[in-house]
């Protein structure tokens, strides 16, 4: 089942009255790893305390590849129709390790029709499985080389979760799959995004997700900026 999602965040924070510095449509395409605790949704409401705003669409299919979306024609109608600045781009988190030849191939079939038009190409990369954190060097691995040869914006999450777990227990990012993330890792993930992205500091944003401590908030927004933020 394909999932699409577009919203403007505006609530809670008087945001109809907001003057935004900038403005931003991004599209996401991938699978539950994007979709799960609505990562799209996560970002918007941060970056909009900060005053800008996005609009963003997600195409996620449960379990699916890059290939699978390209096959079923979708989001290729949607790159095309758009207007989006962003598209970003997520692998099913297991062929970077499994096979890192068939993921750059199928990054490289998003490639031309992001660029015609006019969107600049975004890889969200992933985490390694708890049960398995040294394949995050192979999934790092796989991401950048592609990333370097397209000259695709990189958005390193999964070695920010592998520092930050390396340092802390809690909160956890892994669901009890071992695989998905939490509410929390949703959370680091958005501020990796709004930092290495956006080129946003996420430390002192108020947005609090529902089940989300706020002291653990502030750790995973530190821990975004500390790693990515002297980047940029």
């Amino acid at each position: 089942m394909i999932h699409l999602n577009a919203g403007v965040v505006a609530r809670k924070l008087g945001m109809a009255k907001t003057k935004w510095s900038r403005s931003i449509g991004m599209l996401f395409i991938g699978n539950s790893f994007s979709q799960r605790n609505n990562l799209p949704g996560l970002l918007a409401e941060m970056a909009a305390e900060r005053e800008v705003r996005i609009e963003h669409e997600l195409i996620s299919v449960g379990g699916a590849s890059l290939r699978t979306h390209w096959n079923a024609g979708r989001a290729a109608r949607a790159i095309a129709t758009g207007g989006y600045d962003y598209v970003v781009l997520q692998e099913q988190s297991t062929l970077p390790v499994k096979n890192a030849n068939r993921m750059a191939e199928n990054v490289r079939l998003f490639d031309e029709p992001i660029k015609r038009a006019g969107s600049k190409i975004v890889l969200y990369m992933t985490w390694a499985r708890q049960h398995a954190p040294e394949a995050q060097q192979a999934i790092a691995d796989a991401y950048n080389s592609i990333g370097e040869e397209l000259g695709a914006i990189v958005v390193p999450v999964g070695l920010v979760w592998q520092k930050f777990l390396s340092k802390y227990d809690k909160p956890a990012l892994h669901d009890r799959d071992q695989s998905h993330p939490t509410l929390a890792g949703s959370y680091l993930a958005a501020c990796v995004f709004l930092a290495a992205l956006l080129k946003v500091n996420p430390v002192g944003i108020r947005f609090a997700p529902a089940g989300l401590d706020r002291k653990d908030m502030t750790g995973l927004q530190d821990a975004a900026w500390k790693q990515v933020g002297k980047q940029n």
